[in-house]
């Protein structure tokens, strides 16, 4: 054991604690294309055994934010793993991409096996719902290099010792000719809303504040219109995983442009889906809101409208389809167990690039 690294705060034992306890984790993840599997220096993917003829990769990154708090609070940290793997694979099936593999990088104050097996644990729950592998290589202990997939890195004097922070890469892969960038999207086209479980992992510094500052709530707090459920459970519902749903929809050619609702609501993210000169309009109404927002409007006295600008409010991916087949889209994700609703639709630019109506 390398004593003078354990004097200065770093356990290489913990490291070799969590790589142990993590491998059965991980193993489950496993998929056609992966060659290497946890402990190598980098992880390995095989993507001429995937058959694509024109492959174009599409890269995602992304964290969970202050969500992290919440499971702190909650000292809850088995799920926070499927928000990093949504937010980053959310992104790249918004593309039209197929996730192929996924890389976290956890860092602490002090690492402490048994939470970060509950962390990766999520990691690899995620992985299977969005059919994405992550490789895992690197060494436990000491710095994190952005090369190294899978690392954790125990950071004294950087972190406190119960902190950590969490943060993914994907990398997906689609035919260059079924690339998703919402160049073909016309005015008429019907937009589909896909339903979130809740705020996903967005606007958590406002959601602290709002809630715990100024209403002055706990993450134990029980509130009747959240069916009495404990508050912190309640914001910490995982991220829904939109690539099941969206899947069958790229393969049938439904599909003009995806946008993911996630940081900036819908005036931020619906636009980056539409050519230039023209806008969306959304019907509000016309799907339910969740009332975990209507909590955090009320408790933070936001501006009902700049709840769009903040928040998912109900709505994690909005889906442009050609009028003509919105029927056929509906069919399939009802036959995939996914609910849907007609949210609005695109229409030729006159002011804003968004519409609340």
């Amino acid at each position: 054991m390398p004593q003078a690294y354990e004097n200065a705060g770093v356990s290489v034992e913990a490291g070799y604690e969590v790589v142990k306890r993590i491998k059965s984790h991980v193993a489950r993840t496993n998929r056609p294309g992966v060659v290497s599997g946890i402990g190598g220096f980098g992880g390995l993917f095989d993507l001429a055994s995937l058959g694509y003829n024109e492959p174009v990769l599409i890269s995602g990154t992304d964290g969970v934010g202050t969500k992290l708090v919440i499971a702190k609070l909650m000292d809850k940290h088995d799920t926070i793993g499927i928000d990093c793997v949504a937010m980053c694979v959310n992104d790249v099936v918004a593309q039209g991409a197929q996730p192929l593999f996924f890389l976290d990088y956890i860092a602490c104050g002090k690492n402490d096996p048994a939470v970060l097996e509950q962390v990766v644990s999520g990691v690899a729950d995620g992985c299977v719902q969005a059919g994405a592998a992550p490789p895992r290589g690197g060494t436990p202990g000491g710095a994190a290099t952005v090369e190294t997939p899978g690392e954790t890195a125990e950071m004294p004097g950087m972190y406190d010792e119960d902190e950590y922070d969490l943060a993914g890469f994907t990398v997906g892969c689609v035919e260059r000719s079924k690339i998703v960038d919402g160049s073909t999207i016309e005015a008429g086209d019907v937009l589909i809303g896909l339903p979130s479980t809740g705020v996903h992992s967005n606007g958590f510094s406002l959601v602290r504040k709002a809630l715990f500052e100024q209403a002055g709530y706990t993450v134990h707090t029980r509130l009747p219109e959240l069916d009495d459920r404990e508050l912190g459970d309640v914001l910490l519902t995982p991220t829904k995983i939109y690539v099941k749903a969206l899947m069958p929809l790229f393969e049938a050619n439904l599909v003009r442009g995806v946008a993911h609702i996630t940081g900036g609501g819908f005036i931020e993210n619906v636009p980056r889906m539409l050519p230039e000169g023209l806008a969306a309009s959304i019907e509000l109404g016309s799907w339910p809101v969740p009332p975990i927002f209507d909590v955090i409007e009320k408790a933070g006295d936001v501006d009902h409208m700049e709840m769009y600008n903040i928040f998912n409010m109900g709505l994690g991916m909005v889906v442009a389809i050609r009028p003509d087949r919105v029927d056929e889209a509906m069919n399939l994700l009802e036959h995939a167990g996914e609910k849907a609703y007609r949210v609005g639709h695109v229409i030729e630019q006159v002011n804003e690039r968004v519409d609340l109506a």
